[in-house]
């Protein structure tokens, strides 16, 4: 494919204007929170061609300069207070940011022809005009309603492409993968995007220079890192997905509030990473076990050693006092996580603070918007449909594929939804976990738990349920059921692609669901 030159295809543009983050103290020689995770700004310039500035009037370009300057890691007065929301606005005016995909028809092909994309012309395509089931010899197969890619991922696959096509010449950079699938991270990586990754002393920005093109991933990135960013001159691509941004905008107006934010989450998960970086003050609680810790500490029945002792000091604000710091809360989520447990935890701590504080000034200190991403409801909705029949022999399943990577959180919830339904299932990262000639599956199970089974597909007819995470592409799921007709067939040699028109293909390409528009 021919790449466009120089930077003229993609250029940073204003975005609408809820942009999101929080207050900080920002404090010179030290990152915001959580300051555990952050990596130190380095100053090691190169002359490099950069995005095409825009037009401003000088006191609008003034006021922007001034912000970033008192937004750099090196340029930050010991007692500023610094509003990360605004930061993030400001680097709209410097010419070097962009939150937009532009729909680049080339884009789109080579995202189909890759199998990054939403799939066009194979079986997942076939499947859904076929009533989302498909017969292939002994073998049916029955598709979940909701499934695979949600438009938030989608989004940031396409922009990483679209970015490689803009900037041919420069060097690419991403601060994390973009989102939990090995099959597309390597093929950014074959496209000449480096992962900026963690290897457990934080991440290491030496490498990016002035005027290198740093993508920010679907999760998001933390507020200090795209202050090294931004001090850095770096042209940042920022594919956050606005279902994220939606978060960081509840714990800025916590923050606002003086309110700390609670949030139903992983401490070491990016995503969380990210949206703790937004807030002032900040308490993560992964389940309900540690929500109903929280609510027990508010009711007078836990001592300050024992909150310490239960929580790993990753899941707070330096700093943090919960005597002082959850006299007033409010509720933000991980987008992955169970919304039904985000909402049990929600109604946990309101009830709490209501005990505490009463109904009349329960509003002072407790706010709550909803934050939950639908997609991931969505999804564990449909598995549930796809298990929930097993006492009907015409709609019973033999056993649940689920295909995405091991280390995505969505996914292990649809995972666990088979698992304690009792129905088989086997969670896959990809078709090289299946083995056709010994009939042998490597998975993994809802508790991390990696097996091996030998002769997992019994001979004779076969149901199989199947559903992805939202990370996973079409063509993970293709690749992998090919395998299983394999195993069944020797003689399969493959689904025959659907013939349609270049612009029947262009018009399938740009489709999205519904389902995650703003």
């Amino acid at each position: 494919m021919q790449l466009a030159s120089g930077a003229a295809m993609l250029q940073p543009a204003p975005v609408c204007r809820p942009c999101v983050g929080s207050q900080h103290q920002a404090i010179a020689g030290r990152p915001l929170a959580p300051q555990r995770h952050a990596a130190q700004a380095t100053h090691r310039h190169r002359t490099c061609a950069a995005a095409s500035p825009v037009n401003l009037d000088t006191e609008e370009v003034n006021a922007s300069e001034d912000l970033l300057k008192r937004a750099s890691t090196s340029g930050v007065a010991k007692d500023e207070a610094f509003d990360a929301r605004a930061f993030r606005r400001s680097l709209n005016r410097t010419g070097r940011y962009t939150r937009k995909p532009m729909n680049d028809k080339a884009s789109l092909e080579l995202m189909d022809e890759h199998g990054v994309g939403y799939s066009v012309r194979g079986l997942v395509r076939q499947m859904k005009d076929n009533g989302n089931a498909w017969q292939q010899g002994e073998v049916k197969v029955v598709l979940a309603e909701s499934y695979g890619y949600c438009w938030g991922v989608e989004r940031a696959v396409q922009m990483a492409y679209e970015a490689r096509r803009s900037y041919p010449d420069q060097k690419l950079h991403i601060t994390n993968e973009i989102i939990h699938n090995p099959s597309v991270n390597q093929r950014l990586q074959e496209m000449d995007i480096q992962i900026i990754e963690d290897e457990g002393k934080g991440k290491d920005f030496d490498r990016v220079q002035k005027g290198d093109v740093v993508i920010l991933p679907a999760f998001g990135a933390s507020v200090q890192e795209m202050q090294t960013l931004n001090d850095k001159e770096a042209i940042m691509i920022d594919t956050t997905c606005p279902w994220v941004s939606k978060v960081w905008n509840a714990v800025d107006n916590q923050a606002r509030k003086q309110h700390t934010s609670v949030i139903h989450g992983k401490w070491a998960h990016e995503e969380t990473v990210a949206t703790a970086s937004f807030a002032t003050k900040y308490l993560i609680v992964k389940d309900l076990k540690e929500a109903q810790f929280v609510v027990d500490y508010i009711g007078g029945r836990h001592s300050r050693e024992e909150f310490f002792d239960f929580f790993h000091p990753n899941a707070y604000h330096l700093g943090f006092d919960p005597d002082q710091d959850l006299q007033s809360i409010g509720i933000a989520n991980q987008t992955t996580m169970l919304k039904g447990d985000t909402e049990k935890i929600g109604k946990m701590l309101e009830t709490a603070m209501m005990q505490k504080v009463g109904p009349a000034e329960l509003k002072k200190h407790f706010v709550i918007m909803d934050t939950i991403c639908d997609a991931t409801q969505f999804r564990q909705d449909a598995v549930y449909d796809l298990v929930g029949h097993q006492d009907q022999p015409e709609a019973a399943l033999d056993m649940m594929i689920v295909v995405g990577g091991f280390n995505s959180s969505n996914t292990s919830h649809l995972q666990e939804i088979g698992e304690h339904k009792n129905v088989p299932s086997f969670w896959v990262n990809g078709p090289h976990c299946i083995d056709t000639a010994t009939n042998t599956i490597q998975h993994k199970t809802s508790w991390g738990e990696l097996a091996t089974t030998t002769d997992w597909l019994p001979k004779g007819p076969l149901t199989i349920g199947v559903t992805s995470g939202a990370s996973t592409p079409d063509r993970s799921v293709e690749d992998v059921l090919d395998q299983v007709f394999r195993i069944k067939d020797s003689s399969f040699a493959g689904i025959k692609p659907l013939e349609i028109s270049e612009e029947e293909l262009a018009a399938a390409a740009a489709e999205r669901p519904a389902e995650h528009e703003e």
